[in-house]
């Protein structure tokens, strides 16, 4: 492979492309279990991305706030963070308020992570071709890469204190993580115990209790920020001298990853409960006690749902009657991979929806196989000289 250069040399007909595969890490990032590094390294822009994050320092931080706006374009990868993060922002908007991808993970996850496991798997093959042979070095270091990568997955939720300390920590391990390959940031997250934490202070911008989140996402932000300088500046520094090796640990990473990616799976889930009471007149209230008269209950495999219990006061005039509401969130605390019933699905009570569940699955894995296989040749296109980038 080719060195990075130190300066950008993102041409305008890339944008649109570059925005494209910045769409798919955000897509990447939504889902818990896969990273974002994952997708750059299967769309080839992987160092790249590492390399422009690290052109973002303190020099052009100087030059930002002394307003020299030449020598600090000449000097970041601007054209080309900025067709990413656009991207990236847009996926994580389109797949939380359009399609709720993180929906579909509970209600069809064989579907999902079907196909997220064929383009991880599709994407280990085509990059251990780009390595070219392998001697023992880079066999070890895929193996090592592997196992480092299997054991992060599997480790086990533990209690964390919610000191500003720790959040601070939580959020330099969780953007590495993100950065990369086969290991979510989202997932350190969930080993921390920090993932419903801050989420749930997200939620709470923009009400009464706004200073509170601050107080909590400042910390978290502030050490995002920290892990991906020193992180990033590591990753540039291994890519220039170790280049092969490099990507052989990042692909063991990704091999290691596939033991959660797996789609079927016997998924265990944590379930947090929130009860309080309201007026059977609130809209809410209504909506719920409609949709259970009519035998449409609210589906409890969704990652969040409200349940509507009885009236606490029946005797009470209708104005004045209350109802206990229940508010459920559901987090995925462990997993283990099964091999389902190939020849009687719809008997195997694994299986979220029998057949349908194990042949989508199947169906999805061979066409993230085959997409991962599609864009593979267009990039030996481009590198051949027969296709514009």
């Amino acid at each position: 492979m080719a060195d990075i250069p130190e300066k950008d040399l993102t041409r305008p007909r890339e944008v649109p492309f570059l925005y494209l595969k910045g769409f798919a890490m955000g897509s990447a990032d939504v889902v818990p279990g896969v990273s974002g590094g994952t997708m750059a390294l299967i769309l080839g822009i992987y160092s790249r991305l590492i390399f422009a994050i690290k052109s973002v320092d303190l020099e052009t931080v100087k030059q930002l706030f002394t307003l020299k706006w030449s020598a600090l374009f000449s000097r970041i990868h601007w054209m080309f963070l900025i067709s990413v993060f656009l991207g990236g922002v847009s996926a994580i908007f389109f797949f939380t308020r359009v399609v709720p991808l993180p929906v579909l993970m509970h209600t069809h996850p064989e579907i999902i992570y079907g196909l997220f496991f064929g383009l991880i798997t599709g994407s280990i093959l085509l990059l251990l071709r780009a390595v070219g042979d392998v001697g023992w070095k880079e066999a070890v270091t895929v193996a090592a890469g592997a196992a480092i990568g299997f054991r992060i997955v599997t480790l086990v939720p533990t209690d964390t204190p919610e000191t500003s300390l720790f959040v601070f920590l939580s959020g330099s391990l969780a953007i590495t993580a993100m950065v990369l390959p086969g290991i979510s940031g989202s997932f350190i997250l969930l080993i921390l115990r920090k993932y419903e934490y801050i989420l749930g202070n997200i939620a709470l911008l923009g009400t009464d209790r706004t200073m509170e989140a601050i107080l909590v996402l400042v910390p978290f932000g502030l050490g995002m920020v920290a892990g991906i300088v020193l992180f990033v500046r590591l990753l540039s520094w291994l890519f220039k001298r170790y280049h092969i090796l490099t990507l052989c640990l990042l692909i063991g990473f990704m091999a290691g990853s596939l033991y959660v990616i797996w789609p079927f799976q016997e998924r265990e889930y944590a379930e947090i409960v929130e009860t309080q009471v309201m007026p059977l007149q609130d809209p809410l209230v209504q909506e719920l006690l409609e949709r259970r008269d009519n035998g449409r209950e609210t589906d409890v495999r969704r990652p969040e749902y409200w349940k509507a219990g009885p009236v606490i006061n029946p005797q009470a005039p209708e104005a004045e009657q209350e109802v206990e509401v229940m508010h459920v969130r559901r987090r995925m605390v462990g997993s283990t991979p099964y091999w389902p019933d190939w020849f009687s699905p719809s008997t195997d009570q694994r299986l979220e929806k029998g057949g349908l569940s194990l042949y989508g699955g199947v169906g999805t894995m061979f066409l993230g196989f085959l997409l991962v296989g599609f864009l593979g040749r267009l990039a030996k296109r481009r590198d051949d000289g027969s296709a514009p980038v």
